[in-house]
Order: structure tokens, then C-alpha cells, then sequence
């Protein structure tokens, strides 16, 4: 299967429009079969973007074990800024330990994207961690300094000038970013990567999911009235405007597969992408981007 590819910004890489999130395959309950069996399906499916963190279990030194021999065949993408033993989180020196240490474990010599991971915007602005980062692209061991975040810090970034690369919530029930950065970004050739385009996908309950990561998506959907599913969220977030790539978790093939499907089909008809824009306008209650 072919999944269409898209320009990373202007920073010369080229991502799927669907990215697979590998949060999931960190899970220290799965065993290294499946998780050998996902990542390389996915890379089979036409997936060229992995994107990944420090703080997603087994995650990293799963890709290093399982498709390091693969390498040149997609865009690693991970996160930092924390977990460090021995040395304080949003440092100077916690930044570059965990380039290291993602380098290490991911068994590869430089990293495409590195994002900071929902750091605070007043850490962003004291410029330590920054300029630690760009100390890592200077040498050649990271390729796009990123933020991931939302709200505030991500206006920021944006703002800053300073970074090539944002990943932000992106979907159906989270379109405060779309205007205030996810469009100006793209037009300024910074990469955008959508996390979460499906929302956690709040229609699989019929009740309240009480204490759940979708709770808050659920609340919005019903106060917006939407009668939804996979396909529908997933090409209103793939094709929004100055979205690079949107990433999607999965412990399931067939689940990737049948995204890759839904990216395939192209963007949605336009009155039904304004129809989802005028139903979070009328109902937007202050919703802020869900971290």
C-alpha cells in the first residue's frame, strides 16, 4: 500500500501523512513478536514517520531493536527533556543526556526531529534547554529541533523563531491550534505533526467515559453534536491545512492498515470540514489543546 508523502516544512525530509505514534509499543506487557510484527507492517504499509518519546516505556529501545536495519526508510521523530538518572529534568545537561541517550538506545547515529515534551513556557523562555538542543544539531546528531506542546508554550515556540519542527493536538474536538499555529507554521515551512487526530475516539462510548484520556474529547463531541467515527476525524486532522503528518498509535495491523485506507480516500468533502469548524466555533467553552 502507498500512503501519500508530504514535505516536513521546509527542512529538506519528506513524511507519510500518516505517522505511526509508538507510545503503545512500549507497553512492557506486549511481547517483542507483536511489537516486531507492528513496526516492521507499519513500515511495510507505506509509513515513513515514527515518532516516539523518552517517556513511553520500552518504546525507543524497541525501534533500535526491531527495525535499526531499517533505518533509511523512515523519519525517527522523539521527544526529551526529562527521565535522566542523576541529572534534573529541563537542563542544559538533561537535554543533551537524553539525545545521547535516545542515539543509544534507538541504535542509529542522528535523530531527524527532536521535540521538547510539554515543556513549560517559562523554562522555553530562559533559553538554556534551546540553545542545548541546537548545540545537538550543530554537531550532527539531531537533524529538526521540535516543541510539542499546546496552548501558551506552543504559541511561543512558534513565536521564538527557534524551532523547525511543532507537534500539537490536532483533531475534530482540539481546533484551537489550527489557526493560531498549525496554518502559520506551514506557511513559513516549519513541520507540523498532528497528535491525536482521532480524538481518542470518544464515539466508541455510549456513556460518559468517567476517568478516561478521551473524557474531556467526549464532552466536547456531545456539546458539538457530531455524529462521527475513525475515517471521518482522521482526514479532517490528516488534511488540515499545514499538517505535515498526523501520528496514530496502534497495537493492531489491521487498525494501521485501515487508517493508511481512510488517508487514501483524500480530504473531505469542504462542507463537511466547515460544518465541523462551525460546530467547534459555536460551542468552543475556553477548550484548550489536551496535552
Amino acid at each position: 500500500m502507498s500512503i501519500p508523502q508530504r514535505a516536513y516544512g521546509n527542512n529538506g525530509l519528506s513524511v507519510s501523512v500518516l505517522g505511526l505514534g509508538a507510545g503503545q509499543i512500549g507497553d512492557a506487557r506486549l511481547e517483542e513478536a507483536r511489537v516486531a510484527q507492528i513496526l516492521n507492517g507499519a513500515l511495510d504499509t507505506g509509513i515513513t514517520l515514527i515518532d516516539t518519546a523518552r517517556s513511553y516505556g520500552l518504546s525507543e529501545e524497541r525501534i533500535g531493536r526491531h527495525v535499526a536495519h531499517r533505518r533509511e526508510e523512515f523519519v525517527l521523530s522523539t521527544k526529551v527533556g526529562y527521565d535522566i538518572e542523576g541529572v534534573p529534568d529541563w537542563t542544559h545537561d538533561c537535554i543533551m543526556a537524553g539525545v545521547e541517550r535516545a542515539l543509544g538506545l534507538m541504535r542509529t547515529d542522528r535523530l531527524d526531529i527532536v521535540h521538547f515534551h510539554s515543556c513549560p513556557v517559562e523554562t522555553l523562555q530562559r533559553g538554556e534547554v534551546i540553545d542545548a538542543l541546537d548545540e545537538c544539531v550543530r554537531a550532527g546528531k539531531v537533524r529538526v529541533p521540535g516543541y510539542s506542546g499546546e496552548s501558551e508554550a506552543l504559541e511561543w515556540a512558534l513565536a521564538s523563531g527557534r524551532f523547525r519542527g511543532l507537534m500539537c493536538s490536532v483533531n475534530v474536538f482540539d481546533q484551537r491550534a489550527i489557526d493560531r499555529v498549525v496554518t502559520p507554521a506551514g506557511k513559513r515551512g516549519i513541520g507540523v505533526i498532528a497528535k491525536r487526530p482521532v480524538g481518542n475516539a470518544p464515539w466508541l462510548h455510549v456513556e460518559r467515559p468517567t476517568g478516561l484520556y478521551c473524557e474531556a474529547y467526549w464532552l466536547r463531541m456531545k456539546a458539538m453534536a457530531l455524529d462521527l467515527d475513525a475515517d471521518v476525524a482522521l482526514r479532517f486532522a490528516a488534511f488540515t491545512p499545514g499538517v505535515a503528518s498526523c501520528i496514530v498509535g496502534g497495537k493492531n495491523l489491521d487498525h494501521i492498515r485501515a487508517n493508511a485506507a481512510s488517508i487514501a480516500r483524500g480530504p473531505l468533502p469542504a462542507d463537511v470540514v466547515a460544518g465541523i469548524r462551525r460546530a467547534f466555533a459555536e460551542h468552543d467553552d475556553k477548550w484548550i489543546g489536551q496535552v
